[in-house]
């Protein structure tokens, strides 16, 4: 990958230049944060003309490595105000590697109110007119994308809620099915792309020269250690909990452990948790047939296999992934136990183009606000119509929890640099909630999943309910996390790795093999706290320090059932992080 495309909306212009020489060897989230740290002002505003979205797949995309087809999206976040790396795993992340792309870099604004798509091939690239898009739900866009630019194409296509610029929308990519179904959902880059005129990005990989690893037997002998690792793990292999149950297999482990936040984080237990569980999807799938299926994957190469089909009554499809996430945020955290409800909504915000996430939590505070009561799907399902109708309600939902929450003078707002909070209760479980707090992104579980050893006793077991050793348990694993983003791979793989040392001696082995490096162990924690800084920096540029760094303050004081658990990590604790 030695190739950048720049694409500028306001001069209608693509070009090709040569990687310069400081972005070499690096990918996926080291590439996109040093490029938005190097190339936008910190203090611009995220909709104008200075902010950029930077499009980097990860330097192992591409190969046969097990389970690395994932893309990282940067820019400056409309939501929280900071930096943002969103990522998604899609076979768009391999094509634009195969194709010597290391990063698109999309910058400028259009000022001729048109809509536009990048249509991109191994040599050229080109700016269209997509009028015929303008509005359209990502569903049906991504169907007239294959329509006519052909199934073997890869694209990423921005739903109707990037285009009205609201902050909580994020990236659709296809699945290899060609659903526009795999999100880069967080932080609001949807909105930044909007905010550019910019469609869609296609890409056409026809006679693409692949990818070209330094030492390729390295690269082999790193892929079979990890493959075999991630096979013999019982999270991760084949008939293991992620692809029978997919990642809803954690709604009754969540559950037991008092952790799952319900009715706007009231609680840590939701009475109707087996309902929209892990296996309440899995048994639906068997029982309805047709589409249902279990052990679906996102991209070529995926040997966890946790995505799912949730299909209808019929056996037709409803929609593509029922995901933990999504099924918590729109299901528990908003009180409703009726699962075909909660993959309706799932479908609404994949159409329209919604982070499921942060339309849950931003529905769970219009619950605590009195617009709807709790376990209500059908007012949820017209909040859903009220953003696709950009009414002033639909506006102000659009931009999430904390906007919507500080409207109607709602003090339980769960959101951390103005981002909602995900499917764990940081009370109950308080290494995430120091993720949640010292995360460059806002609150975020993938930024460093200490569930592992919290909850599932992997990488050795962690009291959940104490704050002890915390500060370093979410440093170690943001660190290793970053440097994960950094080449590709999905984050799932930290099972295996954590318990299986020679998954993670293949992980060192495919990078080293890809890039003709000598990286050891220690150089992954290293290479993540450089990513982590660079991310850091540019939020203290945009005036997001470590006064950001908290948590929302009904947490301090509000117990929470069935622990009664208070969030009891202070201020000083937090400010460590950094030391």
């Amino acid at each position: 990958m030695d190739k950048l495309v720049r694409v500028n909306m306001k001069a209608k212009t693509v070009k090709i230049e040569p990687l310069p020489d400081k972005y070499k060897g690096k990918g996926g989230r080291w590439l996109s944060s040093l490029m938005v740290s190097d190339e936008v002002p910190a203090d611009c505003h995220p909709l104008g003309p200075n902010n950029k979205l930077v499009f980097a797949p990860g330097f192992l995309s591409g190969t046969r490595a097990p389970n690395s087809g994932r893309i990282s999206v940067g820019g400056k976040s409309p939501l929280t105000g900071g930096i943002k790396e969103a990522n998604a795993g899609t076979p768009f992340s391999q094509k634009l590697a195969r194709m010597g792309y290391a990063a698109i870099v999309v910058e400028g604004l259009n000022d001729d109110d048109k809509t536009y798509l990048l249509k991109l091939d191994v040599k050229n690239g080109e700016l269209q007119p997509a009028e015929n898009l303008k509005g359209m739900g990502a569903y049906e866009s991504g169907r007239k994308i294959w329509e006519k630019f052909g199934d073997k194409t890869a694209f990423v296509v921005n739903g109707p809620a990037g285009e009205a610029k609201m902050a909580m929308a994020g990236l659709a990519f296809n699945d290899p099915e060609g659903r526009a179904a795999r999100y880069a959902g967080r932080g609001g880059l949807g909105a930044v792309m909007g905010s550019k005129g910019l469609k869609a990005i296609i890409l056409d990989d026809t006679d693409a020269p692949g990818v070209k690893p330094a030492d390729e037997e390295l690269l082999r002998s790193g892929q079979k250690k990890l493959a075999d690792a991630i096979l013999s793990h019982d999270v991760t292999k084949k008939g293991g909990a992620l692809n029978s149950y997919g990642t809803a297999v954690l709604i009754n482990i969540l559950n037991e452990a008092g952790g799952l936040p319900t009715n706007n984080f009231r609680s840590g237990v939701f009475e109707g948790a087996s309902k929209i569980s892990g296996e309440a999807l899995a048994e639906a799938a068997q029982k309805r047939g047709g589409a249902g299926t279990m052990g679906h994957r996102c991209h070529p190469g995926c040997i966890i296999n946790c995505s799912t089909v949730y299909p209808h009554e019929d056996g037709s499809e409803h929609v593509s992934s029922v995901e933990y996430e999504s099924i918590w945020s729109l299901g528990a955290n908003c009180g409703i136990d009726n699962l075909d409800q909660v993959a309706e909504l799932v479908w609404q915000c994949n159409d329209l183009g919604l982070d499921t996430i942060e339309a849950g939590v931003t529905i769970g505070v219009a619950m605590e606000a009195g617009l709807a009561k709790f376990g209500d799907g059908p007012a949820a399902l017209k909040m859903m119509d009220e953003i696709r109708n950009r009414t002033p309600l639909g506006h102000i939902l659009g931009q999430g929890a904390q906007f919507t929450g500080e409207a109607y003078g709602v003090t339980r707002i769960p959101t951390v640099k103005r981002q909602g909070m995900p499917a764990y209760e940081p009370r109950a479980v308080k290494g995430i909630g120091v993720t949640y707090a010292t995360s460059t992104m806002g609150a975020d579980h993938t930024a460093g999943y200490t569930i592992a050893p919290e909850i599932l006793a992997v990488g050795g077991k962690a009291d959940p309910l104490t704050k002890k050793d915390k500060i370093g348990l979410s440093k170690g694993l943001q660190d290793a996390t970053a440097f994960l983003d950094a080449a590709g791979y999905c984050i799932f793989i930290a099972f295996p790795i954590l318990d299986i040392p020679s998954g993670f001696e293949g992980v060192v082995e495919t990078v080293n093999g890809m890039l003709g490096t000598k990286y050891a162990a220690a150089d992954v924690g290293r290479i993540g706290d450089e990513i982590l800084r660079i991310e850091r920096n540019f939020n203290l540029k945009a005036g997001i320090g470590k006064e950001a760094d908290r948590m929302p303050e009904f947490m301090k004081y509000e117990k929470l059932p069935p622990h009664n658990q208070v969030w009891d990590v202070t201020d000083e604790e937090l400010d460590s992080f950094w030391d």
